[in-house]
């Protein structure tokens, strides 16, 4: 046994199999990844139940080979080695999502320097932007958990709301204040030109469309684009571990990343874990074991933000306990494998043009 094996079993016996296995082997040639794809959470089994945002993935790219995943809440990875593309379950929420990112960067199996990552998961979405099962890739990602925050009832008239940035007295302090620094990550911008092109390539999917989506997006009355079919589109997500829902709070959303984007973003949709997947990718990027231009988010809408004229808030909780949680759950699933494996089939089938250059908006497959 040598030296370092023995370390290894000395002092880690609890490490995963796969680990002391990589240690004896010595400079076995890494896993190669060309996409990993990242979801939040799947519901039972990765096959043959109803699907989380997982499951197409698996069953239909397909992700066949099952490997342990130590650092995500999943426990397992799955891989298709001809494709070299991974998939990845974090859980739900920014803590699970920087954990399982970080351990996925760190885990010694895989070389992950040129992958390209997909998130793709399913969130709210606001009325004034777009439909329930539409699928929307994120030039911006916003941070909507990082506040001060004053109750309603408190707060001076004259503020649209009882959100101010951290680094400031006033909902809107000018100039604008740093959007990274002791503070935390506020706003992070996805590589233009990569979301642009993978925009390009799928602007023109078609998305299921139900006698149940069409009945709720019917409700929307007075907002014009809730109650259009849904469709491939581009806007930025809000990301927070607040579930927060209602037509104040919509409105407070779409300040917030117009504010953070300093008026060239648009609030699409909501989200928990996006600017921990953005943060965790960063980080490793300085490492030099990602590269954070190579990062996607695509968020589908399987439900609004906020009640439709008439209804409330607290209505809107109530309903949205049927049908898995979400009005457009089934579709919403549907459309982010539908229109994420478009590009997941993209860059594999013409490695020889992405591994080294990451796609610009105008270029053409």
């Amino acid at each position: 046994m040598n030296r370092t094996l023995a370390r290894a079993v000395l002092f880690g016996a609890a490490l995963p199999f796969v680990h002391l296995v990589s240690l004896a082997r010595g400079a076995e040639a890494l896993l190669p990844v060309r996409v990993v794809v990242v979801t939040t959470f799947e519901l039972g089994a990765d096959t043959g139940d109803t699907p989380g945002e997982f499951q197409h993935w698996v069953e239909r790219l397909p992700l066949p080979t099952v490997l342990s995943a130590p650092g995500s809440d999943h426990g397992t990875l799955r891989y298709n080695a001809t494709m070299q593309v991974l998939g990845i379950v974090t859980g739900e929420g920014p803590s699970h999502m920087a954990s399982a990112m970080t351990g996925l960067a760190l885990d010694t199996r895989f070389d992950l320097r040129r992958a390209y990552f997909i998130l793709a998961g399913i969130g709210g979405i606001d009325p004034n932007f777009g439909s329930i099962g539409s699928a929307v890739w994120a030039p911006h990602v916003v941070n909507g958990g990082l506040a001060h925050m004053v109750d309603a009832r408190e707060m001076p008239a004259s503020w649209p709301d009882g959100f101010t940035p951290v680094q400031g007295a006033d909902p809107e302090p000018t100039p604008t204040p740093p959007i990274h620094s002791q503070w935390g990550d506020m706003a992070y911008t996805l590589d233009p030109g990569l979301v642009g092109w993978a925009w390009n390539l799928t602007r023109d999917i078609p998305l299921s469309d139900t006698d149940k989506l069409r009945a709720n997006r019917a409700r929307y009355t007075g907002f014009e684009k809730a109650q259009k079919p849904p469709a491939v589109m581009r806007g930025d997500t809000l990301s927070s571990e607040t579930f927060w829902v209602g037509a104040r709070m919509n409105t407070w959303a779409e300040r917030w990343v117009r504010y953070w984007t300093q008026g060239q973003g648009v609030f699409a949709t909501t989200a928990e874990e996006d600017v921990a997947f953005m943060q965790a990718l960063s980080a490793q990027a300085k490492a030099g074991r990602v590269d954070i231009r190579r990062a996607l988010v695509l968020r589908a809408g399987s439900n609004y933000d906020m009640p439709p004229p008439g209804g409330t808030a607290a209505q809107l909780l109530r309903d949205e306990q049927t049908e898995n949680g979400f009005a457009g759950f089934l579709p919403s699933v549907e459309a982010t494998y539908r229109v994420g494996s478009v590009v997941v089939r993209e860059l594999v089938r013409h490695w020889d043009r992405y591994a080294d250059t990451v796609p610009q908006e105008h270029a053409r497959p």
